[in-house]
């Protein structure tokens, strides 16, 4: 094939098997074939997707050494993490490499339960054990001194309160001695006394697919939705969910892309006194802006508070804020309301939404971000109007 693409400068892979493009792959890179390469990673990943995904464990282990490879890399993993249970539960798991496996499961989006990855994590640690059989019974104190030597850098990435307290007792407790003293002592005391850990905290993993009507959005990551959540609960952004405290489920009512973005589209969608959230994609900076008000936006009764012909109506809960971007994690801001009298107008049909009297606004296909009295501000800009790149409202339920 190599030399073919040398003379011809063409080369066919409709007949060639998922490992030897691979290894085509490989070549290319060892060679500098840059053009080639390139056509062959793509051809892997749009035409051989499903071997591709057969063959995780080999691919990764395979690509893993080739920086250039990174593309190909990168959709695995996120593959995986989208579908991780075919690769768990591959033949060749556990003979994966340490880094791919260690990577994984870092990522928060890995959408597979705790404890099966715990389960899975024990299996590949005593298969990389020397001398380790898998009959426990037969195991002695350096057995487990080797098994928790192999595993020491994985076992502070486990998030242990989303194991459930029975799984802790069979699965968990009896490999106390591969974890941490400091660790296990933490993770006891959440069973016991629902402390959270104080060095162990780590986000829940988002997207699980055994959760109902998992978060899904054009405009931001599940991470930041959990943020929001946290907002909604008064809590620190960063407040970690367990399955004693559950996050909100947040149902899509409106989209601008599919629904329409202007002001009667949302109001139609959007109508009725219920939590709701909305976020809004500048088309400009890609900033997200959004808002949560607990009374929602518009149709919201006859308790209201009336000056100049516009309604004013009261919820001492409602915040607005702003992220850099769909992944921002570090330069959130939150506005919470000041004036609860003034949380929510409605002015008819002349926009969309408005908290706060033009604190954050929807105008048809633009947005307003003003200075005002009613909200903290969430901007060191007196004034901010964008266009709508897309927008989202959301019904918000707790579990």
């Amino acid at each position: 094939m190599i030399l073919k693409y040398i003379y011809i400068g063409e080369i066919n892979l409709t007949k060639q098997s998922g490992e030897n493009i691979l290894e085509l792959l490989v070549a290319a890179d060892e060679l500098l074939f840059e053009e080639l390469f390139d056509h062959v990673q793509n051809y892997l990943i749009e035409k051989q997707a499903k071997w591709v995904h057969e063959n995780f464990v080999f691919v990764l282990n395979t690509v893993l050494k080739f920086p250039s490879c990174k593309k190909l890399q990168d959709y695995c993993l996120d593959s995986t993490c989208e579908y991780p249970l075919q690769f768990f539960s591959s033949k060749n798991f556990p003979s994966i490499n340490k880094e791919i496996l260690l990577g994984l499961i870092k990522r928060n989006d890995l959408r597979i339960e705790e404890v099966i990855i715990w389960d899975y994590l024990i299996k590949w640690g005593i298969e990389q054990t020397p001398g380790l059989e898998s009959n426990r019974a037969k195991w002695n104190e350096e057995n487990y001194k080797a098994l928790k030597k192999t595993l020491n850098q994985f076992i502070p990435l486990i998030r242990f309160v989303e194991i459930s307290r029975a799984d802790f007792f069979d699965k968990v407790r009896p490999y106390k001695a591969i974890i941490p003293k400091h660790i296990f002592e933490e993770i006891e005391e959440f069973y016991y006394k629902d402390t959270l850990p104080k060095t162990t905290i780590l986000p829940p993993r988002t997207g699980l697919p055994d959760k109902k009507e998992s978060f899904k959005s054009n405009i931001i990551k599940p991470e930041l939705a959990n943020i929001i959540a946290n907002w909604m609960d008064n809590k620190d952004a960063k407040f970690t969910h367990t399955i004693k405290n559950p996050l909100y489920k947040f149902k899509l009512i409106y989209c601008g892309s599919r629904d329409g973005i202007n002001n009667n589209s949302f109001k139609n969608k959007c109508n009725g006194r219920v939590p709701s959230l909305v976020l809004i994609e500048d088309k400009k900076s890609n900033m997200i802006f959004g808002g949560y008000s607990s009374i929602g936006f518009s149709s919201l009764g006859d308790q209201y508070l009336s000056e100049n012909n516009v309604r004013y109506y009261y919820s001492s809960d409602n915040f607005i804020f702003s992220f850099e971007n769909s992944e921002d994690v570090q330069n959130m801001k939150i506005g919470r309301v000041i004036n609860s009298y003034k949380a929510i107008l409605e002015m008819g049909d002349s926009v969309g939404f408005n908290f706060g009297w033009g604190t954050f606004a929807m105008i048809n296909q633009t947005f307003q971000v003003n200075k005002r009295d009613n909200y903290e501000s969430i901007s060191n800009e007196e004034h901010i109007t964008g266009t709508i790149k897309e927008i989202e409202a959301f019904v918000a339920t707790s579990h």
